[in-house]
C-alpha cells in the first residue's frame, strides 16, 4: 500500500478519489515483485507491464495488487502481468525513470525451461506483436474510416486524396514483415538491422514482381515465389535461425572480418532458403490455416461465431487470446479480410455492457467510480481489462453474463457473412471496419444482442459483492486477531485528540496510553511502511489486514528525535518482536500527547473491529479482531 498524509487519505477516502500517482505506483510495484535485481524484463501492452522475473516467489502478489492504481496481478506464458489500464504507458515509464530496468531490457521472453510449450509459444507471440498492435489498429482503423468514406461517396477512390490516405493505412501491414523483424530480433537475441535486410528482401518490389513467374530457380534449385507481404510466419522462422547462426559465425570468425561477414552470410543463406524452402511451405500451412478458418465460417459461420465471441475475453484472462493474431495477419494476407475478428467486437461490448449493469446495481461507491470508467473506454477503445479485472470477473456473475451476451451476439454477426475489412482493435470507434461486408442487419442485431442480453441478465440477476470493492479484489479475506502492540491502557479511538483518527477516517480500531517506551509486533507479517520520522509503523498481515501503530499525536514533527527503530520496509517480524523504542518521558516533556491509535487501514476488506480489550493491557495480550467482509447478495 502507498501511504499518503493521514489527511490526505481520509480525505480521498471520504470523496472516493481514484487518481493515480504514478511515480508512486511504480515504486510501490517495484518493491512488491521483488525489486529491480528480480527483474529480468518489462513489457507492456494496452493495459498491462508484463515482467519476467528471476524468481516469481519472491513476488509479494497480495501486495502489488493492493497498490494504487493496480486493478489485478495475472501469471500466465511465463509473464507477471501487473494490469493498469489505460494509465500503463505512465507507469512503464516511471519504472524507467527509477530504474535501470529498461535500458537493460529486450528480451521479453521466459527462461526456456519455464512453463509449456504452449505457454511458451504464447509468450513468443505476444513478446513480438505487442509493440506493433496500437500502430496495426491505427492504421487499421485509418482503413476502416477511408473505406466507409468510399462506400458514402465522400471520397472518389480514382482521386490522389484516395492514393495518399490508401497508402498511409495500407502500408504497415503491407511491409508488416519488416516490424516484425525488429521485434523478432529482440526477443531472439538476433542483430535488428540484419533481420532488417533480410525482410526488406522479402518485399523487395523486384522479387514480390516474381510472384507466379514460371520456372524459377536458384543455382539451378527450383522454387516457387509466394507473395511475403503482411505475412508473418517466414519471417519469424527466418529471424530464429538467424540468432543461432550469428552466435556460431561470431564464436568460429576472426574478429577482423566477423562483423561483416556475419550479416552477409546470414542475409546470403537465410534469404534464398526462405525462397527455396521455408516460404512454400510457411505458405503451404497459412493457407490451410486461413481456409480452415473459412471451412468452419463457411460450414457453420454461427458456430465459428458463437465460439470467438462466447470464449474471447475468457481467453484474455489467462493470455491465450494471443494465439489468434498471427490468424488474423494470415487470414487478412489471404483474403483481404478477418472473419475471426467480427465477433471479438461482440466480446467486448458484452464485458462493457455487463460492467454498465454493476454500475447501475452496485451499492458500493468505489465499484460504482470504477465500472463508469472502464464501461466508457471499454465501448470506445476496446480497452476492456478494466472492465473484466476491476469489476465483472471478481463479481463472477457479471463475468458470467458477458460471455453469454458474447457468444450470441457472435453467433448472430457470423451468421450474416459479416468480417473486418482492416486488422483494428475491437471497438465503437472501429465499428466502420465491419460495415461492407455481409448482412448490415444481422451485424446491427449481433451487437444489439452483446449490450442487451448481458446488461438485462445483471438487472435482474444481480451478484454477489463484497461490502466494498476493496473487498472484492483478489482473495477473500480471512479474520485477523490483533494483539496489543505495547503495555497500556485502552482507550476508544473517539477519545483520540486528533479528527482524523476520532471519526475513523482513516480506519477503525483503539487506542493505547502507553505505559512502558516500546511498541511489539502484534502478530506475524510484513513491514509495509516505515516513516523517516519513526513515530508511526504499517504492518502486513498475510491474510490481507493493513495495520497502522501510530505513536503520539503530530510526533512527526520530532522528526525522529526520541525514537529508535532499525526496520526497513519489507522486512518480515515476528509476534511479540521488538518494532521499535520511543523515549516517554522526553515525549511528554516536550508537550505532545502520547495516545497511541492502533487501527486497520483497510476498511474495505475488514469494516469491523470487536471483541475489543478494554481498560489495563500488557502487549501481546488480545487486543481486538478485525472481522473480514463478508459476500452481499445484490439483487
Amino acid at each position: 500500500m502507498t501511504y499518503r498524509t493521514h489527511k490526505q487519505a481520509a480525505t480521498a477516502r471520504r470523496k472516493g478519489d481514484t487518481s493515480m500517482d504514478y511515480s508512486k505506483t511504480a515504486a510501490e510495484i517495484l518493491d512488491g515483485i521483488g525489486g529491480e535485481k528480480n527483474v529480468q524484463s518489462l513489457v507492456h501492452c494496452a493495459t498491462r507491464l508484463r515482467f519476467v522475473l528471476t524468481d516469481e516467489t519472491k513476488a509479494d502478489t497480495d501486495r502489488v495488487r493492493a497498490t494504487p492504481g493496480v486493478i489485478a496481478v495475472a501469471r500466465s506464458g511465463g509473464q507477471y502481468q501487473v494490469v493498469i489500464g489505460n494509465d500503463v504507458p505512465e507507469v512503464y515509464a516511471e519504472i524507467g525513470k527509477i530504474s535501470s530496468i529498461l535500458q537493460n531490457t529486450g528480451d521479453s521472453r521466459p527462461k526456456r525451461t519455464e512453463g509449456s510449450l504452449l505457454s511458451r509459444f504464447i509468450s513468443m507471440i505476444s513478446a513480438i506483436f505487442t509493440p506493433l498492435l496500437w500502430p496495426l489498429a491505427g492504421t487499421g482503423l485509418l482503413k476502416a474510416f477511408l473505406s466507409l468514406a468510399v462506400a458514402l461517396s465522400w471520397i472518389d477512390s480514382a482521386s490522389p486524396t484516395h492514393l495518399v490516405l490508401n497508402a498511409l493505412s495500407d502500408a504497415f501491414i503491407t511491409f508488416l514483415p519488416l516490424a516484425l523483424a525488429i521485434t523478432a530480433a529482440r526477443y531472439f537475441k538476433a542483430s535488428e538491422f540484419t533481420s532488417l535486410a533480410i525482410a526488406a528482401a522479402l518485399v523487395y518490389p523486384a522479387i514480390a514482381g516474381a510472384q507466379g513467374v514460371p520456372d524459377l530457380n536458384f543455382f539451378g534449385i527450383p522454387f516457387v515465389m509466394v507473395s511475403y507481404a503482411s505475412s508473418v510466419i517466414p519471417i519469424i522462422i527466418i529471424v530464429w535461425l538467424q540468432s543461432y547462426g550469428e552466435r556460431f559465425f561470431y564464436a568460429k570468425l576472426p574478429a577482423a572480418i566477423r562483423r561483416f561477414m556475419t550479416p552477409m552470410i546470414m542475409v546470403l543463406v537465410l534469404v534464398p532458403l526462405t525462397f527455396v524452402v521455408i516460404g512454400p511451405i510457411s505458405n503451404f500451412v497459412s493457407s490451410m490455416l486461413a481456409d480452415g478458418i473459412g471451412w468452419v465460417f463457411a460450414v457453420a459461420p454461427w458456430l465459428g461465431g458463437a465460439l470467438i465471441g462466447g470464449s474471447w475475453q475468457a481467453l484474455t484472462t489467462v493470455g491465450l487470446h494471443w494465439g489468434f493474431i498471427p490468424l488474423f495477419a494470415l487470414e487478412y494476407q489471404r483474403t483481404g479480410l478477418i472473419l475471426v475478428l467480427a465477433p471479438v467486437f461482440a466480446s467486448g461490448f458484452a464485458q462493457c455492457a455487463a460492467a454498465l449493469g454493476v454500475w447501475i446495481r452496485t451499492r458500493d461507491a468505489d465499484r460504482r467510480s470504477l465500472a463508469g470508467p472502464a464501461t466508457l473506454s471499454g465501448f470506445l477503445a476496446g480497452i476492456t481489462e478494466p472492465a473484466i479485472y476491476g469489476v465483472n470477473l471478481p463479481l463472477k456473475r457479471p463475468f458470467a453474463f458477458g460471455l453469454i451476451g458474447g457468444a450470441v451476439g457472435g453467433a448472430l454477426i457470423s451468421a450474416g457473412g459479416v468480417s473486418s475489412s482492416a486488422f483494428v482493435v475491437a471497438s465503437g470507434l472501429s465499428l466502420p471496419a465491419l460495415f461492407g461486408s455481409g448482412s448490415t442487419l444481422m451485424l446491427v442485431l449481433g451487437l444489439a444482442a452483446s449490450i442487451i442480453i448481458p446488461f438485462v441478465l445483471v438487472m435482474v440477476f444481480g451478484f454477489k459483492e463484497p461490502v466494498t470493492a476493496a473487498a472484492s479484489m483478489g482473495e477473500p479475506s480471512a479474520d485477523v486477531a490483533v494483539n496489543s502492540p505495547m503495555d497500556g491502557v485502552v482507550v476508544p479511538l473517539s477519545e483520540v485528540p486528533d479528527i482524523a483518527f476520532a471519526e475513523g477516517g482513516l480506519g477503525q480500531g483503539v487506542a493505547i496510553r502507553p505505559t512502558s517506551g516500546v511498541v511489539y509486533a502484534p502478530f506475524d507479517g510484513v513491514v509495509a511502511a516505515v516513516f523517516p520520522s519513526k513515530h508511526a509503523i504499517g504492518l502486513r498481515h498475510a491474510n490481507g489486514a493493513e495495520l497502522l501503530i501510530h505513536v503520539g499525536i503530530d510526533t512527526v514533527k520530532l522528526a525522529g528525535e526520541h525514537f529508535v527503530s532499525d526496520l526497513t520496509k519489507g522486512q518480515s517480524v515476528k509476534a511479540g518482536e521488538v518494532l521499535l523504542e520511543f523515549d516517554r518521558a522526553a515525549i511528554d516533556a516536550a508537550g505532545y500527547d502520547l495516545i497511541s491509535p492502533v487501527i486497520i487501514l483497510n476498511a474495505g476488506k475488514y469494516p469491523v473491529v470487536a471483541s475489543g480489550a478494554s481498560g489495563a493491557i500488557r502487549h501481546g495480550d488480545a487486543l481486538y479482531l478485525a472481522v473480514a467482509a463478508e459476500p452481499v447478495e445484490v439483487k
